[in-house]
């Protein structure tokens, strides 16, 4: 408000004001146009120009100004001290509009003319359309979403009206509604309006979780980014105590007490290892210890077939992800995503470098508190200037399970099938189990369970046992690879738990494939064997 009212007092011609909540501006635009001494008129295509300080349908639309040219003639011939407010304009900026180069030509003439007179031209519009012959005469105002101080108005408004009605809880602790107010963040006035009425219709009192599902909608329509609904404890992770402990210590990072404390926002971590160790679990549990919504950038679709497409796409999705922060964003397998990278020039005329770029640039000067959780399987395809600090508070690196680690993961994925791990020699099966992944570990209780019910009886030791000797660990079968990423992550990334990098050695030596006979069905082995002797 305050930077639209100077720039008016200096009687700048024309004003392009980005926003969503037309109601709001205007409101604004309302108070400095009193206090200013001028004349306040709205237009639109639907209605034409009319006196915006009365309600729409009391009267004042002129119809015959409902032509962008006509309006345009009209504020030109006037020649009253005036603001003028043209929703929805960029339409007719735009080339698909037939006579889009005689309104760029007309709202040139008028900015000359209004130099003279003391008229400003705003328009207002959810979307930023600036053809290039206007760039010098207009200024571009970003109108910010409401701050958690508009935000806590309108729920103290909310609370007062519904404070005394029968069954409705309107009392919120400080720490409660400070936590309300950060989910509703991102939301326009009239959506959070909306959400703090659902919540007491559905629930009775202001409810977080509502809020949070409010902005699944806003996510959705973006487009690039995906809204998970995370169901995912951090007790669900077996092991990773190091990583763990870390997320637990800045649960309350986003408070304002921390702020005061003089605690800046994590600014986010990287996740490397082995597949299926739990990475894109700990995204998930992430947001549900720390109360945010998940996103997820899916960089399959940041890139399409326009030319500049995928970078305004990229923009895109950063700017969906500050308008609904604090939030985590999660970016899965993050070195497929930039694949490509160093022949970008010559195979995609630099689009991947660009996007890249981009994303590169907003994590290390981002403001926002933002949360990035990227995971990547393959290190060797990081850029290097994506590790270094300043963009992830640490990097992690999360190793195959030890044992027990592997006797936790048992623990948890028979209980959430309703069995009593007591009923299981959890101690055989975690021995057993020697080099395998925590995903490897719960499709074995799976195949268990599917044994037992075919044959309609519970689920034995046994049957997972059965199902543990029946699969070959990816441990085993990318042996070599996994053991060139685990040699690199010593001494240049932090341990996930105390048991990673420290003397957990994969099954057999680089040239001793007969010690690794324990770990599959000897009759892959012997084809192993076989290849190799033939070799």
């Amino acid at each position: 408000m305050r930077e639209i009212d100077i720039v008016i007092r200096a009687r700048y011609s024309l004003l392009y004001v980005v926003s969503w909540e037309e109601r709001r501006v205007l409101a604004a635009l309302r108070e400095i146009v009193v206090g200013q001494d001028k004349n306040f008129h709205v237009w639109s295509e639907t209605m034409g120009l009319r006196d915006g300080t009365k309600q729409i349908g009391k009267g004042g639309a002129d119809s015959r100004t409902r032509d962008p040219l006509h309006v345009l003639d009209a504020i030109r011939t006037s020649h009253e001290p005036a603001v003028y407010v043209l929703k929805d304009f960029h339409v007719f900026l735009s080339q698909s509009y037939p006579h889009a180069s005689a309104v760029i030509r007309k709202l040139r003439d008028l900015a000359d003319a209004l130099h003279t007179a003391y008229a400003t031209v705003i328009l207002l519009s959810p979307v930023l359309q600036l053809p290039d012959e206007l760039q010098k005469d207009v200024t571009v105002i970003d109108y910010d979403l409401p701050s958690l101080r508009d935000l806590e108005g309108l729920l103290n408004r909310a609370m007062d009206s519904v404070r005394g009605q029968e069954g409705v809880t309107a009392n919120l602790s400080a720490e409660a509604k400070e936590r309300l107010l950060k989910a509703a963040l991102g939301l326009t006035l009239t959506e959070a309006e909306n959400v703090f009425a659902k919540c007491i219709v559905e629930k009775g009192t202001f409810d977080l979780d509502l809020i949070v599902a409010e902005k699944q909608q806003l996510i959705r329509k973006s487009g690039v980014l995906e809204y998970f609904e995370s169901r995912d404890h951090v007790s669900d992770i077996g092991g990773l105590e190091i990583l763990k402990a870390w997320l637990n210590n800045r649960a309350l990072a986003f408070t304002d007490k921390a702020q005061k404390f003089g605690l800046p926002s994590p600014r986010g971590i990287l996740l490397l290892g082995v597949q299926g160790c739990g990475k894109s679990l700990t995204a998930k549990a992430v947001a549900h210890l720390w109360r945010l919504p998940l996103l997820r950038l899916d960089v399959g679709r940041i890139f399409a077939g326009l030319v500049g497409s995928s970078e305004q796409n990229m923009r895109r999705a950063i700017q969906m992800a500050e308008t609904v922060s604090p939030c985590v964003l999660w970016l899965d397998e993050i070195e497929k995503g930039l694949a490509g990278l160093e022949s970008s020039g010559l195979a995609d005329a630099g689009v991947t470098a660009r996007v890249f770029a981009t994303l590169n640039t907003w994590m290390q000067e981002k403001t926002k508190p933002v949360f990035v959780v990227a995971t990547a399987n393959e290190i060797m395809q990081l850029p290097p200037e994506l590790l270094r600090k300043g963009r992830f508070d640490e990097i992690f690196f999360v190793d195959l399970p030890a044992e027990s680690e592997r006797r936790e993961i048992f623990v948890i994925h028979f209980g959430r099938r309703n069995r009593d791990p007591k009923e299981f020699d959890l101690d055989r099966l975690a021995a057993e189990s020697d080099g395998f992944s925590g995903a490897e570990i719960e499709q074995a209780v799976i195949s268990g369970l599917y044994a037992a019910f075919e044959e309609k009886r519970e689920v034995t030791t046994e049957d997972v046992l059965t199902a543990l000797k029946q699969t070959v660990p990816l441990s085993v079968t990318m042996r070599e690879e996994i053991g060139m990423v685990r040699r690199w992550a010593k001494g240049r990334a932090r341990p996930a738990s105390r048991y990673a990098l420290a003397d957990v050695d994969l099954p057999g030596g680089d040239d001793d494939l007969d010690g690794m006979t324990n770990w599959a069905m000897p009759g892959i082995w012997d084809r192993a064997l076989r290849t190799r002797q033939d070799l």
